[in-house]
């Protein structure tokens, strides 16, 4: 049996974790995760989906503000002894002490094709740039950002409309299989990790709100791919009659119209046709300042009666 602590915070690492745990082959020991946060109107202190599944399950929670500066959570790590360390959108860097606790690794579960999008946010900004493909990989963790040596990749494909939730869920999905065959052939030997290839390293930084306003002037293959990218999370959006305007789906139009770059040029059943840079983007369903979401006819209909 393979002994393993499990550092993770949100839902994407969910059923890495529960394969892990259900599995006869592995030991899960522990988990680190993030320190409960504010949520909800109320900002009452919520622990993260990964806590909430090891108390479900008894399983040891650690709850480091900052591991690399908490020396007894190390040294509790230290005496579980565990075969590996399993890393899946923690949030904190691990010092090289603590990445030297585990008998075999580290190994990291990272949601692109490395080298390409390390960093923060590599499943939004595949989607935003356009790519056709991205993926999943486990490798090595080192004290870079994401520059250590790969064991794994498995491809996946980004269809047309394909929105950042959805993508989430499909690597999320394909994530246990991934680091079952990591973990057993790092331990029987039947992996050996390559050194990424320095050719075509970029990365994905984290998103800011800046960039989730929709610029008109850009074309509407862009705009639909900025909407996709960052759904609900945090939202692509334009500002109307002073209120903020959330986009959650559009569709490309190829076609003209006269008038300037973010007009209303038709609405129709269908929705609402902008004029952007380059062809015309059809807003489907908008989500309105102090409003639910709804179809974007209804919205366009709503304020033309008011």
């Amino acid at each position: 049996m393979i002994s393993l602590v499990f550092f993770g915070t949100p839902d994407i690492g969910l059923k890495s974790l529960e394969h892990f745990y259900n599995s006869k082959d592995f030991d899960v020991l522990a988990v680190v995760t993030q320190p409960d946060k504010p949520s909800g109107r109320g900002q009452k202190l919520t622990p993260s989906p990964i806590k909430q599944f090891a108390l479900e399950h008894n399983i040891k929670i650690f709850q480091p503000k900052s591991i690399r500066k908490e020396p007894e959570v190390i040294e509790a790590l230290k005496e579980l002894k565990p075969d590996f360390f399993v890393t899946f959108a923690f949030g904190q860097i691990l010092s090289q002490e603590v990445l030297d606790i585990p008998k075999y690794e580290t190994i990291n579960l990272h949601v692109s094709l490395l080298p390409k999008y390390r960093g923060a946010n590599p499943i939004q900004r595949a989607i935003i740039n356009g790519d056709k493909e991205t993926g999943i990989c486990t490798m090595i963790t080192e004290l870079g950002l994401d520059c250590g040596d790969i064991c794994m990749k498995l491809p996946i494909e980004i269809t047309k409309d394909m929105n950042c939730v959805e993508l989430f869920e499909i690597c999320a999905s394909c994530s246990p299989e991934l680091l079952d065959k990591t973990l057993k052939g790092i331990k029987d030997g039947s992996i050996t990790p390559t050194p990424q290839c320095e050719d075509g390293v970029c990365f994905a930084d984290k998103l800011k709100k800046e960039e989730c306003k929709i610029d008109w002037t850009k074309s509407a293959e862009e705009i639909h791919n900025l909407v996709r990218g960052v759904y609900k999370c945090p939202g692509a959006f334009f500002e109307y009659k002073g209120k903020i305007i959330k986009v959650l789906e559009t569709e490309v139009v190829n076609a003209c119209a006269d008038g300037n770059f973010g007009d209303f040029v038709n609405i129709s059943k269908s929705g609402i046709d902008v004029k952007t840079g380059d062809g015309l983007l059809r807003l489907i369903k908008v989500k309105p300042e102090g409003k639910g979401e709804m179809l974007a006819r209804d919205w366009a209909n709503g304020i033309k009666n008011n």
